[in-house]
């Protein structure tokens, strides 16, 4: 009995600091954020009457056009979405989000920065890189700056857009708005600045390496499991499989398909390897946007 309630308090001891240490990553994160996006904004986009896509985007051209404080403009515009995101996603994700957005705007208000430069490419491509950094880093502490993106979740689950299709749809609407009430140059810009913007938070969100999930079926899967066990230093988890129907028809016999996880770089070299064994086997490749656990990281070899 005694044994059981020690056992019951470390584990809860255990969950709480876990907990912990993960709203301080969350907080630091989106602190991060939160100040290069203000950097983005402040430094280069906002100075020079640029734009960027998304509620952000439409922020700044609301600002341009109304001159009304940009500050004022990424609270109202943002809070329908910080509202959608309560009942669409979580109430924790909405609190977040909005101390988020309203750092932002604080920063945004009472921070001054010189122009750090006049180049107009440099200001979409930096300008884009900050405010992407800050977006990206945002949603790995679990918040957004730009809630476009809790818009397109809900309406994907309503329609048969996905969430890239209404983002990218929302973004033609808002260039083309941009190209007619300020200028073609301007929304052309927006459209470079954007696609920094995005890659950036792609980079931040996937990390520097983006990996691959591959499924094989052979005869040969033992050698092959071996193979990539001893000569690449990968994990492999052996899947139990029953016969079904290939391109020689329903033949074969019960056996393994073998799954592991690589890094793009080393995909290459894993179906070379698997071809020495195998060149007529069935090998499925797909992305993997996060992992976690496992025998991720090559091991060394001996």
């Amino acid at each position: 009995m005694i044994k059981l309630v020690t056992r019951t308090i470390t584990k809860g001891s255990n969950t709480a600091k876990l907990v912990f240490l993960s709203n301080i990553r969350d907080v630091i994160f989106i602190s991060i954020g939160v100040t290069m996006a203000s950097i983005g904004l402040k430094g280069f986009l906002l100075p020079n009457k640029f734009l960027d896509g998304g509620a952000m985007g439409l922020s700044l051209l609301v600002e341009i056009l109304t001159q009304i404080n940009l500050s004022i403009l990424i609270v109202a515009i943002n809070l329908p979405f910080i509202l959608l995101g309560a009942r669409q996603i979580s109430l924790v994700f909405a609190i977040k989000s909005a101390l988020a957005i309203i750092s932002l705007a604080l920063l945004v208000h009472f921070i001054e920065l010189p122009t750090i430069t006049s180049d107009k490419l440099l200001i979409a491509v930096f300008g884009g890189f900050f405010l992407g950094a800050g977006i990206g880093f945002s949603i790995r502490g679990g918040a957004v700056i730009d809630g476009s993106e809790v818009l397109a979740i809900s309406v994907s689950r309503r329609s048969s857009l996905t969430v890239g299709d209404f983002i990218a749809s929302f973004n033609i609407v808002l260039f083309s708005v941009a190209a007619i009430l300020v200028s073609i140059e301007t929304a052309m810009y927006c459209m470079l600045t954007y696609i920094s913007a995005s890659k950036t938070v792609d980079f931040i969100i996937n990390g520097i390496e983006e990996y691959i999930g591959v499924m094989v079926v052979s005869r040969h899967s033992e050698k092959i499991k071996d193979q990539i066990i001893n000569k690449l230093g990968r994990g492999v988890t052996v899947l139990k499989s029953e016969k079904g129907f290939g391109k020689k028809g329903a033949e074969g016999n019960d056996g393994k398909v073998l799954f592991c996880v690589v890094t793009r770089l080393e995909v290459f070299k894993l179906l070379l390897e698997i071809e020495k064994i195998d060149d007529d086997c069935f090998v499925v490749q797909y992305p993997i946007k996060d992992t976690k656990g496992g025998m991720i990281k090559k091991r060394p070899l001996h």
